[in-house]
């Protein structure tokens, strides 16, 4: 395995390094907290407050992804950077459109807001939003039709935070929007929304990030990096791990897999040609149109 060390031979860590493997998890932690009290204190506007805060924790984890990789060789070369970008601009349209639909829906049908505390009502719209995110996500791997949609996502054999936004525009507006529906629906404020939402995008990015960190018993609580290579394992009795905020969902549905020192021997795709490459957007975005030439989901 290429860890990011030189040689065949496990070379003594250097102080800097070893720290920034300890520190660089809650670093976010604290960071993310922070910048939600301040806009709760503060009365900050979400349409601001969530992009700037995306982009920063977008450039702390590429940062680190040089600082302290998990595999050298998973850095983006010059050309997927430009494929990436691409993919990441055409995500957050789609984010922007799932949202514009969500609202629609709720403007036309009465919603009764939670009498919840605040925070009481943080960590319930916490467990709702990651539940829906886990049974649409693992839908996207069993279901054929929206494998199609979200096998997109799996086409790339690396994971890193540029990746992350290597997405069908369809998958997101469903996943995206089936998330907000049920926040929506229930009735939470958009305080507590802000706040959950500021967590999920810390950890979206999070766990896909190439780096060399270890979060030891928090693996059961948190998703994780060391979690979601196995997620895009070419291996399916081994991938599991559909929750990028919490694991819990994937321990109460038997869809946990890893333990300690567990790593995927390759990620992407069983059969890579069931896909078009990341560089084809175009056939990327047509594919779910075009008959299937491989295996109809990515879960075993």
């Amino acid at each position: 395995m290429d860890s990011g060390r030189a040689g065949g031979r496990s070379a003594p860590v250097p102080v800097s390094r070893a720290v920034l493997r300890v520190a660089a998890y809650p670093f976010l932690l604290v960071g993310t907290v922070s910048v939600g009290a301040a806009a709760l204190c503060l009365d900050w506007d979400p349409e601001h407050v969530s992009p700037l805060f995306l982009l920063s924790v977008i450039s702390y984890l590429t940062v680190l992804e040089r600082l302290i990789p998990h595999r050298r060789s998973w850095h983006p070369n010059a050309g997927e950077w430009r494929w990436y970008g691409v993919h990441f601009l055409l995500t957050m349209v789609a984010s922007a459109f799932a949202q514009y639909l969500v609202s629609a829906v709720v403007s036309e049908v009465a919603v009764r807001e939670t009498e919840l505390n605040l925070w009481a009502e943080i960590p319930a719209a916490l467990l709702t939003g990651s539940m829906a995110s886990y049974l649409v996500h693992r839908l996207g791997h069993t279901n054929a039709i929206l494998w199609r949609l979200h096998g997109v996502h799996h086409v790339p054999e690396k994971v890193n935070v540029a990746n992350n936004g290597v997405n069908h525009v369809l998958d997101i507006v469903l996943a995206q929007g089936t998330v907000q529906l049920a926040l929506s629906l229930v009735g939470f404020s958009r305080d507590s929304v802000l706040v959950v939402g500021l967590f999920v995008a810390a950890q979206g990015y999070f766990v896909h990030a190439n780096i060399d960190v270890r979060i030891g018993r928090l693996n059961h609580v948190l998703a994780s990096p060391e979690q979601h290579r196995l997620h895009h394992s070419t291996d399916l009795s081994e991938a599991g791990h559909y929750g990028s905020d919490l694991s819990i969902w994937d321990h109460a549905f038997d869809s946990y897999t890893w333990r300690p020192g567990r790593e995927p021997v390759a990620v992407g795709l069983g059969d890579p040609a069931s896909f078009p490459r990341t560089g084809e957007i175009v056939a990327s975005l047509l594919h779910p149109l075009r008959r299937a030439k491989g295996p109809g989901t990515g879960s075993a």
